[in-house]
């Protein structure tokens, strides 16, 4: 039988990792509650854990949805100030864990972890990921006694699940075809890397076509073994992608784990700012995507208010 555990999160009585992106200025909209499921995969006989945000007073209609995938080493609590904050405006946001590639990987002899990240980047786990992302939402929509309005959905994740976000939006990679996911209306890449070992990536972005949203920072360097990147290739992704209305926003200095829970990294004072910009702007985009509104005119207060932090942001 499915474990089911629930947490009934309210903001003001929040962990200890909440309370510490409080005191940098991630204070809620409005109060939210997380729940945690331990759900199992019969046909692949894979575990699938899940937290879901969701605004802890009744909504009155069918609550729009995100679906977020983390980064490799990652795990369901994992981008929360993203979750609570979305939660806090009304829109629902489903953490999916990845038991191929999450946090256990830094669990074991040192010396092996290099082994451990190889193979928790081969297509077999980047493939089981797009069917963690399907199994999660089809089991959250079927859920007696839940109200998520269906034609507002849209798949977010950053780094690794950025790569596995791309993948549902419809980017289509040889050997990895039919993972286009219909049912999302709109997508968020945050720190996407590019696609290792892809012959033509430009073609396999071509295909994703629902609008998406591209986050980045001008030190978002990735420093895994055999896959380092740098920001200027996050930039290319954006510029390859084929969506369209696309947006790309770049934040100054920051790091590649910045988007990530992790306080401090990518500077002590810029680190909270850039999370308080990213989940408004997270929030901003999906709302607009839903409400039919043009996102990038719908961003432009969103842009004049976090013009200090920007190195770019553009849209085509």
């Amino acid at each position: 039988m499915t474990m089911r555990r629930r947490l009934l999160l309210q903001a003001g009585l929040a962990g200890l990792g909440a309370l510490a992106l409080a005191r940098q200025g991630l204070a809620q909209s409005a109060p939210w509650r997380a729940e945690e499921f331990d759900w199992h995969d019969g046909g692949r006989d894979r575990s699938v854990p899940v937290r879901l945000y969701t605004p802890s007073a009744e909504a009155p209609s069918a609550l729009p949805l995100l679906v977020f995938s983390h980064g490799i080493g990652g795990s369901r609590r994992g981008y929360s100030y993203i979750g609570q904050h979305l939660a806090g405006r009304g829109i629902a946001s489903l953490h999916v864990q990845h038991v191929g590639s999450d946090r256990a990987l830094w669990f074991g002899n040192l010396l092996s972890l290099p082994g451990r990240l190889r193979q928790a980047a081969d297509p077999s786990e980047a493939l089981a990921r797009v069917h963690d992302v399907r199994f999660a939402l089809d089991r959250l929509l079927a859920e007696p006694g839940r109200r998520f309005d269906a034609q507002r959905l849209a798949v977010a994740g950053h780094s690794y699940g950025a790569n596995t976000s791309l993948l549902l939006a419809g980017a289509a990679l040889p050997g990895y075809e039919g993972l286009h996911e219909a049912r999302f209306k709109a997508a968020v890449f945050i720190s996407a890397p590019p696609l290792h070992g892809v012959a033509r990536p430009e073609a396999a972005l071509a295909a994703v076509r629902l609008p998406s949203l591209h986050v980045s920072c001008t030190e978002d360097v990735i420093r895994v073994p055999g896959y380092y990147s740098e920001a200027s290739e996050r930039v290319r992704l954006f510029e390859q992608t084929g969506s369209a209305p696309k947006l790309l926003a770049l934040f100054e200095g920051g790091s590649h784990s910045v988007f990530t829970d992790r306080p401090g990294t990518g500077g002590v004072v810029a680190n909270p700012r850039i999370k308080a910009a990213t989940q408004a702007l997270v929030g901003d985009f999906v709302q607009a995507v839903f409400d039919g509104a043009a996102p990038a005119e719908a961003l432009a207060p969103w842009r004049a208010a976090h013009a200090g932090l920007l190195a770019d942001f553009r849209s085509a």
